[in-house]
């Protein structure tokens, strides 16, 4: 196999393509170590020393010391890990590897994502962002089961007021204008369209 090109990526690390396809990023002195140079045939042993134990091992280093610093989900730490340029099998096993030391876990990050934003935020709202975070729905649903088992319960209609009461909303002054603008933000919020009409219906009749 060919080495066709060797791209400066800073000071210290260099993008390597072999056949004209980008193989993995090495430090300058790993170039020299494993003989990789630009135009030259690159020996399967360092090929594969490389791609087995060099990039495998470094790979999971860095997964490790990102789960050091905060919690990721897994969509999270791949994401991190692709800005290290590493080979999608070396990627893979790096993620495969805190897993099974239960490093990572989508379920346990999503149950107490639910536990800490239950009580300010929306059902709807929790979803959204643990989807964005890369959770899938059928983890996110566990997660809602296994809250609910514990007995964990919501009050969305408890949430709009307290919200409510704190911007100074006023049922007996609030014109249309007002009552359609505290309405467009509590549906921003997630908050289901039935639980705002209710909640600013009483507005009017209580407060």
């Amino acid at each position: 196999m060919q080495v066709t090109r060797i791209e400066e990526l800073n000071k210290s690390r260099c993008k390597v393509y072999i056949e004209q396809e980008f193989a993995f990023v090495l430090y300058k002195g790993e170039l020299r170590l494993y003989h990789v140079k630009e135009g030259e045939e690159l020996a399967e042993s360092s090929y594969n020393t490389i791609m087995t134990e060099l990039l495998p091992k470094r790979a999971k280093l860095r997964a490790m010391n990102l789960l050091q610093k905060r919690e990721y989900t897994t969509a999270q730490l791949r994401d991190k890990l692709k800005q290290g340029f590493y080979p999608e099998t070396v990627l893979e096993e790096a993620l495969e590897y805190v897993a099974s030391f239960h490093y990572t876990d989508d379920l346990r990050y999503a149950s107490e994502y639910i536990r800490c934003n239950v009580e300010s935020r929306s059902r709807k709202r929790i979803e959204q962002d643990l989807q964005g975070k890369g959770v899938s729905k059928d983890v996110i649903k566990s997660a809602w089961e296994e809250w609910e088992e514990l007995g964990g319960a919501q009050d969305e209609e408890s949430m709009i007021r307290k919200l409510l009461l704190k911007r100074g909303y006023d049922g007996d002054t609030a014109d249309y204008s007002r009552r359609q603008k505290e309405a467009a933000f509590l549906m921003r919020k997630g908050f289901s369209n039935e639980s705002i009409r209710h909640v600013l219906r009483d507005f009017e009749e209580i407060y």
